[in-house]
């Protein structure tokens, strides 16, 4: 197991502690910040959930600057980007900081995304990452890192940018789930 895939590894081993975190009602108080009350278990899971997506970014750099790049690694990274991000979304909807149909939205395009990839797999085919999904992935992040402080600090402006944030991560998904779809459409002909 090479250094990234170790990286990707503690990502993984992180969401079951940032899910504690943000869904076990500890009494552990709350404090006041920017106008708004955030609870200090929420405060640590949001920290984790930040350091978790930037060791996305981390495993990446290593796996390309020292040729560490693996079959395992191509396999457990997309993985553990959807489990990280299943798990934040679930915990906001839990929390009621998130509608659930946005959710469903941004899972619904990774799971439709995902097994367009595997049928393109299977017949040898790489669909590589395009420039509107690395868009919906920083919205999505800045988004859940946003709304799981609780809005912090834009709340002291009053200013929801964490719902903002989390609109154009849904419209990027849906732009970019269609873009997918639409370039990559030959991934089904003679299949229907």
């Amino acid at each position: 197991m090479n250094l990234p895939n170790q990286i990707t590894t503690a990502r993984i081993l992180m969401i079951p502690v940032f899910m504690v975190l943000m869904l076990v009602p500890f009494s552990t108080g709350q404090f006041e910040i920017s106008g708004t009350t955030l609870p200090w278990p929420h405060l640590a899971g949001a920290v984790l959930f930040i350091i978790a997506a930037a060791t996305d970014w981390l495993d990446g750099y290593y796996a390309r600057k020292y040729n560490l790049v693996s079959t395992f690694g191509k396999f457990l990274d997309p993985l553990a980007d959807k489990l990280l991000v299943t798990a934040a979304l679930l915990s906001l909807i839990e929390l009621q900081l998130v509608p659930a149909w946005m959710g469903i939205v941004i899972l619904s395009r990774e799971f439709a995304v995902t097994g367009m990839r595997l049928v393109a797999a299977s017949d040898g085919m790489v669909i590589a990452a395009s420039g509107l999904a690395k868009w919906k992935t920083v919205f999505q992040m800045l988004a859940l890192a946003v709304l799981l402080l609780h809005n912090v600090p834009f709340a002291a402006w009053n200013i929801p940018a964490g719902m903002i944030f989390m609109w154009t991560a849904v419209l990027l998904t849906i732009v970019s789930g269609v873009d997918y779809f639409v370039k990559n459409r030959h991934v089904f002909k003679g299949s229907m």
